[in-house]
């Protein structure tokens, strides 16, 4: 039977306790009915996870054993940042959630001339922090132990200023003539770019090839920017990763 992960905001070592508050412990006592002495899996996104069992529960606070560490990782030979197009609520949290159970490793979360979703600072702080609860959950379900870095909201401009970090950059354009099928292998790392609702505007897509992206189509229809994003990491993992 497949234990219960649960992540944990805090250092873990074998023969220490840690304790669950709030989220984490009304889901594992309220949703999960999981009582004293049961046993799950804990992990802190630094790599590995721990044998653990609940010592004590009351009050909304769950009082968690920390057992023996497992060096298990689950983490894709292919290096793979999604940058992605803003797009609106649930969209963009579908996005956040396949993403992080495809491997994804980074995901820059782009402001562009077509996204419906404006952001003022404090927004964008909040939506941050809501989508990095989305990837906790996700990797509770998928069994990564490592979190996907999320970067804050940026404007596609700045994000092509930033300069590449060597990985092969892939701009998905339903105009393109070229495939994922057609990329050299092997390949290590890839940077994919995916618009919002509406795609990219001319001036962006052109500035994108400016920047090193190699436009590249999924194939003769034109997908959602949430559909886009789960087919290429699946296409790009299933070629280059380990699926």
């Amino acid at each position: 039977m497949r234990l219960t992960r649960v992540y944990v905001d805090a250092p873990l070592t074998a023969g220490t306790r840690v304790t669950l508050e709030r989220g984490a412990a009304s889901h594992v006592t309220r949703v999960l009915r999981l009582r004293v002495g049961e046993a799950l899996t804990v992990f802190n996104g630094a790599g590995g996870e721990y044998a653990a069992s609940i010592e004590q529960a009351q009050a909304g606070r769950v009082a968690v054993a920390i057992g023996e560490q497992r060096a298990i990782e689950r983490e894709s030979p292919l290096t793979l940042t999604l940058a992605q197009g803003v797009s609106r609520g649930e969209r963009m949290d579908l996005v956040v959630q396949k993403a992080t159970e495809l491997g994804v490793s980074t995901l820059v979360p782009l402001l562009t001339e077509r996204s419906v979703v404006r952001l003022t600072a404090q927004q964008a702080d909040r939506r941050l922090n809501h989508w990095l609860a989305i990837a906790i959950g996700a990797c509770e379900q998928s069994g990564r132990n490592r979190l996907p870095a999320i970067a804050a909201p940026v404007p596609l401009k700045d994000f092509l200023r930033s300069g590449g970090d060597g990985s092969t950059r892939l701009l998905l354009s339903p105009g393109a003539t070229a495939t994922l099928g057609d990329l050299p292998r092997p390949l290590s790392a890839v940077t994919v770019l995916i618009g919002p609702e509406g795609g990219l505007a001319q001036a962006e897509q052109q500035a994108a090839v400016a920047a090193g992206f190699k436009p590249v189509r999924l194939g003769p229809r034109v997908l959602r920017t949430e559909t886009a994003a789960i087919a290429a990491l699946t296409v790009l993992q299933r070629e280059f990763g380990d699926l």
